[in-house]
């Protein structure tokens, strides 16, 4: 039994048609996925900003704490006085 040249140039349109939702989803899908990852990447980048900011800091209040000793403080005064006691 010979099958009708057109039966299989049915199947490929259906197949055609099937396939347009599947593309646009996974174009969807795709889109999505960078987008999260740009924003992953900017949140790194804001982390790794505020530990400069941090590592700033300590060592700011490093040489305070170092400096209220040599003027004959103790380390727990020292502290004390760094972190904005009395």
């Amino acid at each position: 039994m010979q099958l009708p040249v057109n039966y299989m140039t049915n199947e490929i349109n259906t197949d055609k048609k099937k396939c347009g939702s599947k593309g646009k989803a996974m174009f969807a899908y795709g889109i999505i996925q960078l987008g999260s990852s740009v924003v992953s990447a900017l949140a790194l980048v804001a982390i790794a900003l505020s530990f400069c900011s941090i590592k700033k800091e300590a060592k700011v209040f490093n040489e305070c704490v170092e400096e209220m000793k040599a003027n004959g403080r103790n380390s727990s005064n020292a502290v004390r006085f760094c972190n904005g006691g009395k």
